[in-house]
């Protein structure tokens, strides 16, 4: 039911859809084969359309709604900053602004000195390459190939997956791959290998750009729609090690695996390193209302004291949104979320995933951390054949059908979702895949 103006009407999904499909222009998409999903509610880990038909969430949208739908407090804190200034530019001092970056930092290690508001994690990228190739004085970023940064100008460029190449306007971009032990580039037998392999081949990367002509290395810590590709030990160590010998600006991409989704704050925590800048957005509020922004190092802060920045965006630290950050990260101190994640994922998803595979011939590989985890379906374990598109197609229809929102992405079922969701609920929502995975066996 809706409410418009004093009189109640009843909507309907035929309604809503109609009104999408007359009006509403969609990305990534071929216009006329959309078929969107019709949404009236949610809360907690749980959606509902207006026929009352419910779908429990392990997609977080996309991998964003961390801390659940509704939270009540993250609600009242947008409505308590609604009453008291809606709006105010980013030239300003204002206390919501300054106590959500308070906040972040102190989750952040002690070198992150201040934090730039961006409106999304794509524009975050954006300005982190920014801040990179002022501060160095060179142009060129290099990024992977297995990588999503965002659809903006840099960001896209730098993304190393198929959709940047109707997009590569930008300029000065190189890609390298990163370390895939299941469908490796480098033809190693194991993590090692594979690690020292994919270092080798970024040095040589590095040496053919030219290392004097480089700003910045950007990666996502754990590449998130490109596979949870969870990189093997030593590896973000070495290209820190790379960056530091070159003079590199190493970017950790965080704007999906940030905020408790791999069961802790940050995801290079759980690697034993410390980036010089970090870009976020998604869970540092669930995307109540849209931000992202960068954490910058002291040396590169220190360096604008006295050097001008050229840039800016209209709503960089909205006070709605900087309400939602605050009361998030309050929020998930209080209540423990990321280390509910964690134990979700070391108690719950890990073992009940990995013995999900043993059962289904289709499950080539399983990977993942915290409620941050994938399930590349196969249809030739052996030759590690990927799934063909229709078949996803089917399994992804079963699954809705049955009642499960899923996060696919080519052959890939990500496991993803949010960071509350109660054991109950994990146990609900793979007793439905495995269910729909049984229909489709091979």
């Amino acid at each position: 039911m809706n409410h418009q103006g004093n009189k109640e009407r009843i909507v309907t999904n035929d309604e809503v859809y109609q009104m999408d499909r007359d009006h509403v222009f969609h990305s990534w998409s071929v216009q006329g084969q959309l078929n969107p999903l019709v949404i009236e509610g949610a809360k907690g880990c749980k959606l509902w359309d207006y026929q009352g038909k419910e779908y429990l969430d392990f997609s977080s949208q996309l991998v964003n709604i961390n801390i659940g739908y509704q939270h009540p407090k993250v609600v009242a804190a947008i409505h308590q900053q609604v009453d008291k200034l809606a709006m105010i530019a980013p030239s300003t001092a204002n206390l919501a602004r300054g106590e959500a970056a308070q906040r972040i930092l102190a989750h952040a290690p002690d070198v992150f000195k201040k934090v730039f508001f961006t409106n999304a994690g794509a524009d975050a990228n954006e300005n982190a390459m920014r801040l990179a190739r002022l501060f160095t004085g060179r142009t060129k970023i290099l990024s992977g190939y297995r990588s999503y940064h965002g659809n903006t100008g840099s960001a896209i460029v730098a993304t190393g997956d198929p959709r940047r190449i109707p997009n590569e306007y930008a300029q000065g971009h190189a890609h390298f791959f990163q370390p895939y032990l299941y469908r490796s580039e480098f033809f190693a037998d194991d993590e090692s290998q594979e690690c020292q392999r994919a270092l080798t081949h970024l040095r040589h990367l590095i040496s053919a750009e030219g290392p004097q002509s480089i700003a910045a290395i950007l990666l996502e810590t754990i590449p998130g729609t490109a596979g949870i590709l969870v990189p093997p030990e030593g590896y973000l160590q070495g290209v820190r090690q790379l960056c530091d010998e070159f003079g590199i600006v190493l970017i950790l991409d965080e704007v999906m695996a940030g905020f408790g989704r791999t069961g802790s704050w940050f995801a290079f925590e759980q690697f034993g390193i410390v980036p010089d800048l970090v870009t976020f957005a998604k869970g540092v509020n669930s995307g109540y209302v849209p931000a992202g922004g960068v954490l910058i190092s002291e040396a590169i802060a220190a360096y604008f004291n006295d050097h001008y920045f050229p840039g800016g965006l209209t709503y960089s630290g909205h006070p709605l949104a900087m309400a939602a950050i605050v009361a998030t990260l309050d929020a998930m101190d209080e209540e423990k979320v990321v280390e509910h994640a964690a134990m979700i994922g070391r108690e719950i998803l890990a073992p009940q995933l990995h013995q999900l595979a043993t059962r289904h011939e289709m499950i080539g590989d399983v990977r993942g951390c915290g409620v941050f985890w994938a399930i590349e379906l196969v249809s030739d374990k052996n030759l590690r054949t990927p799934l063909a598109d229709d078949q996803m197609a089917a399994i992804k229809a079963d699954l809705l059908s049955a009642g499960l929102l899923p996060f696919i992405a080519g052959n890939r079922i990500h496991i993803v979702p949010p960071c509350v969701i109660t054991p109950d609920e994990v146990e609900a929502g793979l007793s439905i895949l495995d269910a729909v995975l049984t229909k489709h066996a091979l």
